[in-house]
């Protein structure tokens, strides 16, 4: 992945690109489809961990209907999954100037790229749809009904590489 161009507002700390993912309540995924590109905004859930370098490694869980252009595209990958670009971003507020090109915003996030997997067993659909649920509305009631588990699409999106960037 191509370092981002201002070094200075990279963010390469884990704790501080786990606070962006954290800050975050929508992540946008771009991929294809006979159609052309198309991006979507969704709510999720997420799993961290630091391989044994230190390097992060970020899984994203999703739910949607199991039915429309979104979901038509993230099956078409079979067991390879699809190819999709993520983006996320939290609005730290205004940064204000002498004239009007110097005003700007003050942010911080993630770009990426990975592949979206459908997620079909019950127990794992149920877990996905608990990890989306803790990260939106921590300490919530979970629990999810066989019904409501065979109704819901639930996806996985094993992030392969994303940087981090800032602008306070």
């Amino acid at each position: 992945m191509k370092p981002v161009r201002l070094a200075k507002r990279a963010v390469t700390d884990p704790n501080a690109l786990h606070d962006i993912v954290e800050a975050c309540r929508t992540v946008r995924l771009g991929t294809t489809d006979d159609e052309g590109m198309f991006i979507v905004p969704m709510s999720f859930g997420y799993d961290w961990e630091l391989d044994n370098d230190g390097t992060p490694r970020l899984t994203l869980w999703l739910h949607s209907a199991g039915e429309g252009r979104k979901a038509a595209a993230f099956l078409v990958g079979g067991e390879g999954g699809v190819p999709v670009a993520i983006e996320m971003d939290c609005e730290d507020g205004l940064i204000t100037g002498n004239f009007a090109c110097a005003y700007s915003f003050a942010y911080r996030s993630i770009m990426g790229w990975g592949r979206i997997f459908p997620v079909t067993a019950r127990d794992e659909k149920a877990d996905g749809l608990a990890r989306i649920m803790e990260h939106l509305a921590p300490g919530a009631p979970c629990e999810f009904s066989e019904a409501a588990l065979d109704r819901v699409a639930v996806w996985r999106v094993e992030v392969e590489r994303f940087t981090g960037k800032q602008r306070a």
